[in-house]
């Protein structure tokens, strides 16, 4: 339903993105995408870049008279640095970096100088796609889902990563409910959205984008050592999305489960190398009894969960609960510290040359992460209610099959294949 394509370079003239298959009539202005474009420049650790570019996104099509009208969106953010790249000549960049693009580059597109492979392959290019994420994001929260993230960890600091594990049931609960025990699931299962809620100002309050106030003092000492000692420093973001309804993506292809289009969708963003759903890799350790997220009925005839562990999907379909995911991101691959690489044209080993870069990015990455959960959202739900405009698509969001008791009607006979 959703596609959207970026083009431009980290010193080119200008960065432009289309995005095609909004609906219209959603309410949009620029002010809306440039509060995302403000958040991916803020944060600890960002590298000079930060200090020349102000991005401000410019609509130059399909949003009219202040609302999309169905058509391609077109977004303009000017590279202000280009004034010192442009009309000059670029020296030679013959000795490839490790962890960037441009080794790779070169051999799959044979160029003959590596630049032409590090414009393309810089995260500049994530302003574009912070843009198209700020105009699902508007779309998603006329729909009530809203959208969050937080730092937590950089380098060897890091916080209690998920707040699923604290939602548990008492072992009383388990083994013998009582009126106060089946009304509590409802109870718990929203906790954790107060909670995120929470953690996504706490976060904004923190260069760190950390919602733990120890932490992120712990974090900045960690980034400082690193900015000392010439080097760079990754870490994990948790990426949450909240009031999701159930029945978004399905099971029945590989490709339409909408918990792999995610995990896809947060590792193609530059850096990241690692996508967790829920507590994933703590659930392998675990026997399935102390893994799966049990059903229980509240007195409303609510079909719930007290626990989420599985970060909000079952058979790669939303459940309603939730969506929680945690990306790992390297630290940057340009380090103030010379790393061994060879000289292509000379065919000599020799030290890489520095490129001005972050030391850390952890702290501003979490936004554009945001952009790309929030595309795939968007284009799940357009996808699932269908129609052209906003005030068409309203009436089918609230008919929308949910987790109740009447709205899951069971023939309850036998049949044969």
């Amino acid at each position: 339903m959703l596609r959207f394509l970026t083009a431009g370079e980290s010193h080119g003239p200008q960065l432009t993105a289309i995005l095609d298959g909004m609906p219209a009539g959603l309410p949009l202005s620029a002010d809306d995408i440039d509060r995302d474009l403000a958040k991916r420049q803020v944060g600890y650790g960002a590298g000079p870049r930060m200090k020349i570019e102000s991005d401000r996104a410019r609509l130059t099509g399909g949003v009219m008279a202040g609302q999309t009208t169905g058509a391609p969106i077109a977004i303009v953010i000017d590279n202000l640095d280009y004034e010192h790249w442009k009309d000059r000549d670029i020296p030679p960049m013959t000795i490839p970096r490790p962890g960037h693009a441009d080794l790779t580059g070169a051999i799959k597109y044979g160029y003959r100088d590596l630049r032409l492979a590090l414009e393309r392959a810089s995260a500049r290019e994530t302003a574009a796609r912070t843009a198209v994420g700020a105009i699902c994001r508007k779309f998603l929260q006329a729909c009530g889902v809203e959208i969050g993230s937080y730092v937590t960890a950089i380098g060897s600091v890091a916080i209690e990563p998920s707040l699923e594990a604290r939602i548990e049931p008492s072992l009383e609960a388990r083994i013998k409910p009582s009126v106060e025990a089946r009304i509590k699931p409802s109870v718990e299962a929203r906790i954790p959205m107060r909670a995120y809620l929470d953690r996504f100002a706490q976060a904004e309050q923190s260069e760190m984008r950390c919602p733990d106030a120890a932490a992120s003092e712990k974090m900045r000492a960690e980034i400082r050592m690193a900015i000392e000692a010439k080097d760079t420093l990754g870490g994990v973001i948790e990426v949450v999305a909240l009031n999701v309804p159930p029945g978004l993506g399905s099971h029945v292809q590989w490709d339409r489960r909408l918990s792999g289009r995610l995990i896809g969708a947060l590792a193609s963003v530059h850096a990241m190398k690692g996508v967790e759903i829920g507590q994933a890799f703590e659930n392998a350790r675990q026997r399935g009894t102390r893994v799966h997220d049990e059903i229980h009925l509240d007195e409303d005839g609510r079909v719930v969960r007290r626990t989420n562990r599985s970060g909000g999907f079952e058979g790669g379909v939303t459940t309603g609960e939730p969506i929680v995911l945690r990306v790992a991101m390297k630290p940057i691959s340009t380090t103030l510290n010379p790393l061994r690489s060879i000289d292509l044209a000379s065919g000599k080993e020799t030290q890489t040359n520095y490129e001005r870069s972050d030391f850390c990015a952890v702290p501003r990455a979490g936004v554009i992460l945001e952009a790309m959960l929030a595309f795939v959202l968007a284009d799940a739900l357009i996808e699932k209610l269908g129609g052209d405009s906003l005030d068409e698509m309203r009436p089918r969001f609230e008919s929308l099959r949910r987790a109740r008791l009447e709205d899951l009607i069971m023939d309850n006979v036998a049949w044969r294949f």
